[in-house]
């Protein structure tokens, strides 16, 4: 009887610890369950995207992470990595007790730790939450945070946080991450050889990865193979077949978009930090996406055309920029011949003179005074001009000192880039004028109203000269250049939306005859006219010469583009070396357009076109030898006839001559498409 009597209380102390340890461990889970997970600082890598959506560039604080969701990711890659790693990931509750008892065995049975059973929950505990040290308390740590996973997170959720950390190797964290770096492809994109070959690396990445060890990665993988055949996921023959295949990597340290716009990825990210606001560690850890203008077929022109412009061992530099004058949107910009060398960006260097490139500034403040037009004469002779109340002299000289000797008007001047014509004209509209209208043009560079400001004396970078005159291209409006579209963070919530600036700076029928005067430079005895076989699509433009600097800024309705060539410690440029600006224009501009039919540039209202005597500026009578259409705003059109006395105008029909014009460049443009 006694003994019975102790061997109920013992069974009754033993029911009481049970439900005191029972509730004990109810308690811990509610505890857990209630109690929020640590942050992590699991960081992502930002991406630069181009046009068409291309990832162009990443930034990361030397972990490559790209998050992308499990449907995004390759089933062959989920299931070679759950084949390998965590049998019985989805009938587990964190804690695989039946691969902790194979692995006790084994690891007893050699005396040593031979095998590991870590789930992927446990694994994605230790990299979320902690670090790698062999304690204890780290041990107690990870299986708590294990217990929560499983507790706040799905099979699913915990399988896509795991799938996006995992460190694969070469600063690669994530399937998406390891997947472009290993192959060049999207993750979901991987096959099975590929899959297999990836899911082995996070065991060891020194030791499989493929760029360290071929044979130790090629057998991993197989092994991985033959895992998943043993199980069912996939057939021997399968497996067999993509043990055998050869797979494609891409070199280490490259990508498929690897040096394409490299001055213009730092003009972006120099724009993101220091204009828009974004913090460094969004930009290097955030993930966010930035959104660009960039159009990588004009971009991939760009290059080619400086590149083939100027001979591989001449130091001769280079830079060209271009935008498209309807959006303001930048669509190529190349800074310099060579990046790796010299990552200094000559687009928006203050440095450079840009020469007679400048003068169409000068002409459109004239025309929109009316103080001169297309017909104005002047004498192309040596001059010594007198200024500051009579105080200064400037006598400027035409190029190799070539003159008409004779009046001519400004058509001619802008063709021939006659110099006396340009400061003729500067007395005439006032240098403060000028500077006036280059600021509104967009132009900030520092300027002094002398006569000389009207040969380009003064500083300007190509960067603004191409914005300056993508306001012509774009009848009289400019548009703020721009190069970020938006930026999006990691959620996809927007974090900056481009909101461009619009100004009419002129009317679009000064700006429009500002173009026609300008289309001269490309034809018969134009500065430009050494590249007109080349560009096969109406365009404006004017070319300018310094002694240490060239230049080409030109646009046709689509593009407007500053070329620039010359040496950084400004050395004086051989005639040779001051000709090679046109042809990288030219070269680029059909490039970058070829997809795109040649366009004539809209005509506005309030432009009238009517025959003119070039010599004597006066409307061409029927008896008048010499006539040429030329182009006017309406109201400006001269009035006087030459010719015998009594002629009448050869033709004043306005609007009606305006397109008769309009037709006879389309057809001179499609000759020339045709001879060539």
């Amino acid at each position: 009887m006694p003994l019975l009597r102790r061997l109920r209380k013992g069974l009754i102390y033993m029911a009481g610890m049970l439900l005191v340890l029972f509730m004990a461990a109810f308690g811990f889970l509610y505890y857990l369950r209630v109690q929020a997970l640590p942050a992590s600082s699991i960081s992502q890598t930002s991406q630069m995207l181009d046009a068409q959506g291309h990832v162009m560039d990443t930034f990361h604080a030397g972990e490559n992470r790209q998050s992308v969701p499990l449907k995004e990711i390759s089933p062959y890659l989920v299931e070679a990595t759950l084949a390998i790693e965590d049998q019985r990931f989805f009938s587990h509750l964190g804690f695989d007790m039946k691969g902790m008892a194979r692995a006790a065995l084994v690891n007893l049975e050699h005396f040593s730790r031979q095998q590991g059973a870590s789930t992927l929950t446990q694994q994605l505990a230790r990299n979320l939450y902690l670090t790698h040290e062999r304690t204890w308390s780290r041990k107690l740590k990870e299986a708590m945070y294990t217990i929560q996973l499983e507790m706040h997170y799905s099979k699913d959720e915990i399988l896509d946080m795991y799938l996006n950390q995992i460190y694969y190797g070469h600063g690669a964290y994530g399937a998406e991450a390891a997947s472009e770096l290993y192959y060049g492809k999207h993750a979901s994109e991987l096959t099975l050889a590929e899959s297999a070959m990836l899911a082995g690396i996070p065991k060891g990445p020194k030791y499989y990865s493929p760029y360290m060890d071929m044979k130790n990665a090629k057998d991993r993988q197989r092994t991985i193979l033959q895992t998943m055949a043993d199980q069912g996921i996939i057939q021997l023959s399968d497996a067999k077949a993509a043990g055998a295949e050869m797979l494609n990597f891409v070199p280490l340290g490259t990508s498929k978009q690897t040096g394409l716009a490299p001055y213009f990825r730092d003009y972006v990210r120099y724009l993101a930090v220091d204009k828009l606001g974004i913090d460094e560690r969004l930009l290097s850890e955030g993930g966010i996406r930035i959104y660009t203008t960039l159009d990588p077929e004009a971009q991939r022109a760009a290059e080619e055309a400086v590149a083939a412009g100027i001979p591989e061992d001449s130091e001769q530099q280079a830079a060209l920029i271009s935008i498209d004058p309807r959006t303001g949107y930048i669509k190529a910009m190349v800074g310099g011949r060579d990046y790796k060398k010299n990552q200094y960006n000559r687009v928006f260097a203050t440095t450079r003179q840009p020469g007679s490139s400048f003068k169409p500034i000068l002409y459109l403040t004239a025309l929109q005074q009316g103080s001169l037009s297309p017909v104005s004469q002047f004498k192309s002779a040596p001059t010594v001009f007198t200024y500051d109340d009579g105080r200064q002299t400037y006598a400027p000289s035409n190029y190799n000192n070539n003159y008409v000797n004779g009046l001519i008007d400004m058509r001619q001047a802008i063709a021939s880039s006659d110099n006396i014509y340009a400061v003729n004209s500067i007395m005439k509209v006032g240098p403060e004028n000028v500077i006036d209208m280059a600021r509104k043009l967009g132009i900030d560079s520092p300027m002094q109203p002398v006569p000389s400001l009207a040969l380009g004396t003064f500083p300007v970078s190509p960067f603004e000269m191409a914005s300056a005159f993508g306001t012509f291209a774009n009848a009289g409006v400019r548009i703020e250049p721009t190069a970020i579209l938006r930026i999006e963070d990691s959620k996809g919530e927007v974090l900056y939306e481009a909101k461009q600036a619009q100004t009419t700076v002129v009317d679009a029928a000064h700006a429009y005859v500002l173009t026609s005067l300008m289309e001269s430079v490309f034809e018969t005895g134009g500065t430009g006219n050494r590249v007109s076989a080349t560009i096969k699509r109406p365009v404006a433009g004017k070319t300018g010469t310094t002694a240490t600097d060239a230049w080409l800024v030109g646009y046709t309705p689509e593009l407007a583009t500053a070329v620039w060539v010359g040496y950084d410690k400004g050395r004086k440029l051989t005639p040779v070396e001051a000709h090679r600006a046109a042809p990288i224009f030219a070269s680029y501009t059909e490039k970058a357009l070829s997809a795109v039919p040649p366009k004539i540039f809209p005509l506005p209202d309030g432009v009238v076109s009517v025959y003119v005597d070039p010599e004597s500026g006066k409307l061409a009578g029927k008896s008048c030898p010499n006539r040429r259409l030329e182009s006017f705003v309406s109201g400006t059109q001269p009035v006087e006839v030459c010719g015998a006395h009594g002629d009448t105008a050869a033709s004043a029909n306005g609007d009606s001559d305006a397109q008769a014009a309009q037709s006879k460049t389309w057809w001179k443009q499609l000759k020339r498409w045709w001879s060539n």
